[in-house]
């Protein structure tokens, strides 16, 4: 990889819409370790590194380096990749970079998502002055107050911390200057592309405050708080922010993950996005968009009644493996065991005797993993 360009991690089909990622000062690509794989079912992901951070060269950006520095390093990146056009969500820092991007660069972007940050970090002196002790000291001090601001109390991440512990701090100094200038609070009104806000509610370095200021004067933007979170919400509540982001960013397909996961609950989706490579991405994308979120959201149908169809379609077919998961659904949609084996039953008048005979037995099964659980 090019010394002058950000160091970055792509995930998910190529073919697949671009989705760019940014992180917060001190931190690296690792922030969004628990969200990008799912989100790369249905996008090309790409993450980036701030210059001096993770992996990305520390000569990218010098003394007095603005937002638009790093703007222009991830379109450049983007560039790079082919990427014409892309959504971007980008966490404090990263946010500030989305939201110069959306004012300056509006053609480029597709949707904007800005988590935890601002549309100004509260004037010039605090950010000179963490400049100066930075370049002065280091980083050393800085990291082993990390948590604090980062986090609620308790809350841990250590590789994070391990990162902004080894980041370069003429790099970091340099990103400290980008925070010190940046005010685009007179600019936010131009901003026209699909914007989500995340705030985080014990956030001490971004309050919620500062992302309703942004609400307030971009039209376009729908703005959630979460609750339980801090300044890394894609740490700390990860799942909060891949519901919030699917929601932004897809439409149907993450509808249909939610209700994938109310249906089968989150261990075994969690199992089948582990397994994900991707080879399967796109097939695991089309379940979540077309048969969770096109047919098992119809309200024609109750999902009770849904449950009844598709034992049935499983039993005439012989897919024992799926049948034995939606047992476990149909318990969670309401029904009883006496009720599955009515439908059971029936199969073996319409589906055939020997059908139903093992179906019975893996409804068994599952019925009694279910008194032993």
């Amino acid at each position: 990889m090019t010394a002058k360009l950000l160091n970055h991690l792509a995930e998910g089909p190529a073919s697949a819409p671009p989705l760019l990622l940014g992180p917060s000062l001190g931190t690296s690509l690792a922030l969004w370790d628990q969200v990008a794989p799912e989100l790369s079912a249905a996008h090309r992901v790409v993450r980036w590194d701030l210059p001096g951070h993770g992996g990305s060269a520390a000569g990218l950006i010098g003394p007095g380096a603005s937002v638009g520095d790093l703007a222009a390093l991830v379109l450049e990146l983007a560039d790079t990749l082919g990427i014409d056009r892309f959504a971007y969500a980008g966490v404090s820092l990263g946010g500030a970079v989305g939201l110069h991007l959306a004012v300056h660069h509006p053609e480029r972007l597709s949707s904007l998502a800005v988590l935890c940050s601002s549309a100004h970090f509260g004037g010039e002196a605090p950010w000179r002055e963490r400049a100066e002790r930075v370049r002065r000291e280091g980083l050393a001090g800085l990291a082993d107050t990390a948590e604090a601001r980062w986090f609620t109390p308790g809350f841990s991440v250590p590789g994070l911390v391990r990162d902004h512990r080894e980041a370069d701090p003429e790099a970091y100094a340099a990103c400290c200057d980008a925070l010190a200038a940046f005010d685009l609070r007179d600019r936010l009104g131009e901003i026209t592309v699909p914007t989500l806000l995340v705030a985080g509610r014990q956030d001490p370095a971004t309050p919620p405050a500062h992302l309703r200021e942004i609400a307030d004067a971009v039209p376009t933007a729908t703005l959630v708080e979460l609750p339980g979170a801090s300044h890394l919400a894609p740490a700390q509540c990860p799942r909060a922010v891949l519901s919030a982001l699917r929601t932004h960013l897809d439409g149907p397909a993450a509808s249909g993950m939610a209700v994938r996961r109310e249906v089968l609950g989150d261990a075994h989706v969690d199992r089948a996005q582990a397994r994900q490579t991707p080879f399967t991405a796109r097939f695991q994308d089309f379940i979540s968009r077309y048969a969770w979120g096109e047919i098992w959201t119809d309200p024609t149908l109750s999902r009770r009644e849904r449950s009844m169809i598709t034992l049935t379609a499983l039993v005439a077919h012989g897919h024992h493996d799926e049948l034995a998961m939606h047992v476990r659904a149909a318990r969670r949609n309401g029904l009883t065991p006496q009720e599955i084996g009515a439908v059971l039953l029936q199969t073996a008048v319409y589906c055939g005797v020997p059908a139903a005979n093992s179906a019975f037995a893996t409804a068994q099964r599952v019925l009694a993993e279910e008194e032993t659980g």
